[in-house]
């Protein structure tokens, strides 16, 4: 049995929930961090010292870090070939997730905390328009790089797509005016679609 701790507001236990759903693999989540506490109890930092969400348990297997999670469900459930067998597809799928873990979560990060969790009297509107700034062209970027693809790695969907699309899932709803970008809205539209994305990109951000 495939456990998962973490709260669905957190769009790092949203990239696990997808890649479960998608698999197919029965799983069981408990709610855990922000207002559900837990996750400094000595019992949950057994299984991550961080204190963090999401953390996966797989029989005797214990795995935290939200890509990580996404990279071993795709490699423990091949039939899904959610992880490309090819080499250099699997490493271009890799490039992928990290540019969406080091390079456009940071750069979207304030945007999102300003616009969501921060209460509108305390808002500071330097930290939303440089998170603007910084995100808009990395936004841009993946446009034209989807302009001739159905995917992020082509025809297929594959792991890369789960984490980007999280993070435009969470980029688009904030209360604020985006550029268009024509291919991005297709990709993105397409992929709410998809039945192991029910639960997470049809949910409203928290």
């Amino acid at each position: 049995m495939v456990t998962l701790w973490g709260r669905l507001s957190s769009i790092n236990v949203r990239k696990a929930v997808w890649a479960a759903q998608e698999v197919g693999v029965p799983f069981t989540r408990i709610d855990a961090g922000g207002a559900f506490g837990i996750v400094r109890t000595p019992e949950f930092l057994r299984l991550n010292p961080n204190g963090l969400v999401p953390v996966l348990q797989d029989g005797d297997t214990v795995l935290w870090e939200s890509n990580v999670i996404v990279r071993y469900l795709a490699t423990r459930f091949p039939q899904h070939a959610l992880m490309p067998q090819d080499t250099p597809a699997r490493f271009q799928a890799e490039q992928w997730m990290d540019w969406q873990q080091c390079t456009l979560n940071p750069a979207g990060r304030d945007a999102f905390i300003q616009w969501i969790r921060t209460p509108p009297g305390e808002r500071r509107a330097d930290l939303l328009q440089r998170s603007v700034t910084a995100t808009e062209p990395l936004m841009a970027l993946l446009n034209q790089h989807l302009a001739d693809r159905t995917h992020v790695l082509g025809d297929q969907f594959s792991v890369a797509d789960i984490p980007l699309a999280c993070e435009v899932h969470r980029w688009f709803g904030l209360p604020q005016a985006h550029p268009s970008w024509p291919h991005l809205e297709r990709w993105y539209s397409g992929l709410c679609q998809r039945p192991g994305s029910r639960g997470i990109l049809d949910q409203a951000l928290s």
